[in-house]
């Protein structure tokens, strides 16, 4: 059998044992990790490339989204608050949620700004929440725009509240706080992105070569030979090839040397 590298092998069968050869189908992990710090060049570059896509990406390609909140605040009563007032405000958060999933509230909200939207991609733009424990719900809409986002967000309280006053015969929620329009979007996470595609890239490119190293099924060398079931290796014959071009590099190396030391010594002229 012929050597992939400089030189060929010589292998003979020895009788079977009867097993089935477990090391073919079995992974050497000291030679992957070998492998892969051969090619830590390629990982690096990888992960480089990765991390340069994902900039781009979150830089000129995903289109940002700014989040704002409003918030409404819920009582149950003119003047003083009551134990009972406060626990009726607690239940009565959890019903001016469902208000919200309606579609009658999104198509005021969309009558009152005048926009060209579905009421059910109105309806994904926004979202309400109840922290525990309060009598405040948070009106959190995202949008692409700053300041859509706050339009929006301030609507929905304003519709909110007079709708619950008039078709739930309730108190009117008070507008607790108003949306503000926001700086900084909340996504996509730029630091985050660039770390997650350096990451992405590194393990993609040692993918490629596990996958590569677990296919190799070349003989480079005796001990190759020696995991295969039933053969030894008798010898190594040398490549003439790799020997005839070792031996005429070494003879270049030493005209050269000698071509250098001619040049060096000094001329020796008859008197």
């Amino acid at each position: 059998m012929q050597s992939e590298a400089s030189t060929q092998t010589i292998g003979t069968e020895t009788p079977s044992s009867g097993k089935s050869n477990v090391n073919v189908n079995q992974i050497d992990l000291v030679a992957l990790f070998a492998h892969m710090i051969k090619k830590a060049h390629w990982i690096a570059l990888g992960a480089l490339a990765g991390a340069a896509i994902a900039a781009v990406l979150v830089c000129f390609v995903i289109s940002p989204v700014y989040s704002t909140t409003a918030k409404l605040y819920i009582v149950n009563s003119e003047t003083s608050i009551s134990l009972a007032d406060l626990q009726i405000g607690s239940n009565l958060a959890g019903d001016y949620q469902e208000v919200f999933k309606t579609w009658h509230i999104h198509e005021l909200v969309i009558q009152r700004l005048g926009m060209d939207l579905s009421y059910k991609k109105l309806s994904k733009m926004v979202s309400v929440s109840n922290p525990s424990n309060t009598h405040v719900l948070y009106i959190t809409v995202k949008s692409g725009d700053a300041s859509e986002a706050k339009l929006i967000a301030n609507t929905y309280a304003e519709v909110a509240s007079e709708f619950i006053a008039a078709k739930m015969d309730m108190r009117q929620p008070i507008i607790f706080e108003e949306a503000k329009e926001p700086d900084e979007p909340v996504s996509p996470n730029k630091i985050l992105a660039v770390i997650i595609g350096f990451a992405d890239g590194a393990l993609t490119v040692m993918i490629v070569f596990t996958i590569m190293f677990l296919f190799d099924d070349r003989i480079l060398s005796s001990q190759d030979i020696a995991k295969v079931d039933g053969l030894t290796t008798l010898g190594i014959i040398p490549n003439l090839d790799t020997i005839n071009g070792s031996n005429k590099k070494n003879a270049q190396t030493k005209a050269g040397r000698r071509s250098q030391i001619h040049e060096k010594s000094p001329d020796k002229r008859p008197s």
